[in-house]
Parts: structure tokens; sequence; C-alpha cells
């Protein structure tokens, strides 16, 4: 329980200043403003609990964590000295490499979806759960229904990669995938 906690905390320090693509708000100037980043991983790691009824710290932990690595100033070493190896290694599957180019990073998450650890598997189900939630319920209002369409397709070439994961988890991915604008 300690280290989930340490998880949470160590997520919402990560993403401190970070905002979401979506935009419930308007902020000064007229322009958009995003929900707190940190909302994402906490509610991946909810969706794994809650939906997907996995209870296995390690899961959790690198839900939280899960784009720490990508998205912030947070290092491997940080995540090892912090979290240990095993955690660090399921945020490390699920993690893109920023410096190949969009469309190499997404072809990759494809690819390697079926070979990844049960870990990075949920953790990867939980995040596309609650990105195409966000699209549904939130776009970003720069996205138009083109590219929403193009990230559920997408979302679901990566999805279909690690059918067998956790049936009630993917039930859920199909529930919002249905929603697809």
């Amino acid at each position: 329980m300690e280290q989930l906690v340490d998880a949470a905390h160590f997520a919402a320090q990560s993403h401190w200043f970070q905002r979401r693509k979506n935009a419930p708000e308007m902020g000064p100037e007229g322009k958009a403003k995003g929900t707190p980043y940190v909302n994402h991983p906490l509610a991946v790691a909810q969706i794994i609990s809650q939906i997907g009824k996995v209870d296995d710290v390690v899961v959790l932990c690198a839900a939280m964590l899960h784009d720490t690595i990508e998205d912030t100033d947070v290092t491997e070493a940080d995540l090892r000295a912090r979290f240990g190896d095993t955690i660090t290694e399921v945020v490390l599957e699920v993690s893109d490499d920023k410096s190949l180019p969009k469309q190499r990073r997404k072809e990759l998450q494809i690819e390697h979806a079926a070979h990844a650890s049960l870990a990075a598997q949920l953790v990867k189900l939980g995040d596309k759960i609650n990105n195409l939630t966000d699209l549904v319920d939130c776009p970003p209002p720069n996205w138009p229904v083109e590219r929403r369409r193009n990230y559920f397709d997408w979302a679901k070439k990566v999805i279909d990669q690690v059918r067998g994961a956790n049936a009630l988890l993917e039930a859920e991915f199909d529930r919002i995938y249905a929603q697809r604008p």
C-alpha cells in the first residue's frame, strides 16, 4: 500500500505543471486549458483496479508512473532508485522513444504490444480506455472528427494485440470504442 501511495505522489509531482489536451475550460487570454495531467495516470490505475479487478501493486504503480519517463524529466535511473526494477521495467515497456517520429512510435506500439508482459498489457489497456473516454467526453478543441477517428482506429490496433490479457478491460475498451465519432 505504501508503494502505491508513493507512486501516486511521485506521479503528481512529476506531472505538476502539465495539462491534458482536453479543454473543459478557458484559461487567460482565451487559451484552452486542459485538466491536470495527473488525472490521467490516476484514472488509468483506477480503471485497471476497479473495472479490470486487478490488485497487483506492480501493475497499479506502473499505471500511475506510465508517462513519467516519456513525458517528464524523470529518468529510468530515478524510477529504479525509488520503485525498483520490476515497476521500472513495466514503465519502460509502455514508454515511447520520443526521439523517433510520431508515426514510427505509433507503429512500434502496435508491433510491441503482443510481446509485452501481462503487466504492460494491462497498463496499455487502461491507458487506451482512458484516452478514448476523454476523446468521447471532452475532445481537444483542435482535434477534428477525422483525427479522433484515426486515434480510435489506431488504439484498436494496439488493443487487438493484447486480447486475452483481461476480459473485463477488453469489454470496457470495446464499449468505449463503440462510441467512435
